[in-house]
């Protein structure tokens, strides 16, 4: 375990911490391209499922996302302090919570699948491929459950490098296997259509948790599998009351972007096209958001272990030196995707309508990117710092009483289509970012336990 990021020069932690997880977001940004530029070769029906039933996932990987961040902000902060008996007992008291819920996922999914794709509002010309897809994810899911929880506790302990092994193993694995599955070899194999997405993703995602539990015998950790497989409630709790507020805030934000989905589904003929813009778009801007996630993800680790160390000037500094560089590396991608947009959405569709669309809803939302990198990674240091509350309220404001109000109002009452959902999401990013800057600036988080 490595406790060096709190002490020596704040920018060489900076790049020893952010490096590896550039690299991390860099390998999901290209399973995602390609996943879409697959989906595209099979039509912009399928396209538009893909899309769809990713924010499904998401939402459904709720549980894991906020258990890593209680289990990074406890782990994190015990490594700066030098307490590691305590950070081996809450990794292993993760990974049981993590065990618990991946059993669970299949069981509560597979039986509500075409319930889940009818509630979430799938258009009917793509129901069918969703619910296929969604089955086959629920135990995908499974596996990335124990995947997301493992990487974290490595990252949390300082061991960014096997984070970044497994990660980018795992993507890299999933890119290759999607071609082969979803169009088959030939005079080999025929190829399982829009499945094969699925199946590549559940191959990919168990091979690189079969990895975490091959590191976990390395001997900073091998007294994991020692430990007896109990339930220690307390430190089961303390790991909730960190983790609640962030369950509850990802479930609101990616059920916010199912809702917004939902909203273009109403758009009668130009439905399906305004959803696979989205998920387009979505996909393109990912490359934006690399550095920002990955400076997310930095911060955590960074102010938590600053704080464990009871250094809260030095965190206050690492997060926003991490903001400011994070505002200058998206506002140079966004202006280079600007300018090259044409030609990277006809990559992802032949289609003329959806091409057009994508373009639209990128020249919106490039233009608010420096807010979305304030807001993101400040967000990840207030989490690391164990205020997951603040960071909550914000982010739940922002999408149910700012974006998904104005993007009804707008494209349903004004009758501003697809147009009426891009403003709602640029005003509700700008108030995102400047509110999360006000929060980390007052500085209520330095005194967190």
């Amino acid at each position: 375990m490595d406790k060096s990021f709190t002490r020596g020069n704040i920018w060489l932690s900076i790049y020893r911490m952010s490096l590896p997880m550039l690299v991390i977001m860099f390998s999901h940004f290209l399973l995602g391209i390609v996943e879409i530029y697959a989906a595209g070769r099979l039509g912009y029906e399928v396209q538009s499922a893909v899309g769809f039933v990713m924010q499904i996932c998401f939402v459904l990987l709720i549980l894991a996302n906020a258990v890593s961040i209680g289990t990074l902000s406890i782990i994190s902060k015990a490594v700066g302090a030098g307490d590691y008996n305590r950070a081996l007992v809450f990794a292993n008291q993760s990974l049981i919570i993590g065990l618990g819920l991946a059993l669970l996922i299949p069981s509560l999914i597979l039986p509500f699948s075409t319930d889940i794709v009818i509630i979430a509002g799938f258009p009917n010309e793509i129901r069918d491929i969703a619910i296929n897809l969604l089955n086959i994810h629920s135990f995908a899911i499974a596996n990335a459950y124990m995947l997301i929880i493992s990487t974290a506790i490595f990252r949390a302990s300082g061991e960014v490098r096997r984070s970044l092994f497994v990660m980018v193993i795992t993507n890299l694995l999933n890119v290759f296997l999607i071609f082969p599955l979803t169009f088959g070899i030939e005079g080999v194999f025929s190829g399982l259509n829009y499945r094969g997405l699925a199946y590549s993703l559940l191959i990919a995602t168990f091979c690189g948790f079969m990895i975490c539990l091959y590191f976990f015998t390395d001997k900073n950790w091998r007294s994991i599998y020692t430990m007896p497989i109990t339930v220690c409630w307390e430190n089961i709790r303390e790991v909730l009351h960190i983790s609640w507020p962030s369950g509850l805030m990802q479930f609101a934000w990616h059920a916010g972007t199912v809702f917004l989905m939902n909203i273009l589904g109403r758009l009668e003929t130009a439905g399906v096209t305004a959803i696979a813009a989205m998920t387009n778009g979505l996909r393109i801007e990912s490359i934006i958001y690399l550095p920002a996630f990955a400076l997310n993800m930095s911060a955590s680790v960074l102010i938590g272990q600053n704080l464990g160390a009871n250094q809260p000037k030095r965190a206050e500094q690492i997060g926003w030196m991490l903001a400011l560089t994070g505002v200058a590396v998206v506002s140079v991608l966004s202006l280079i995707i600007f300018l090259s947009s044409h030609e990277i959405v006809g990559i992802l569709t032949d289609n003329n309508d959806v091409r057009s669309e994508t373009i639209r809803y990128l020249y919106f939302n490039l233009a608010i990117e420096p807010f979305m990198a304030v807001g993101v990674i400040l967000a990840g240091g207030l989490q690391g710092a164990g205020d997951t509350k603040g960071v909550m309220r914000i982010i739940i404001s922002c999408m149910w009483l700012i974006r998904i109000p104005l993007a009804y109002i707008l494209a349903i009452y004004f009758m501003m289509g697809a147009l009426g959902v891009w403003i709602a999401m640029i005003v509700s990013m700008c108030f995102q970012g400047i509110f999360m800057a006000l929060r980390f600036k007052k500085g209520k988080w330095k005194g967190l336990k």
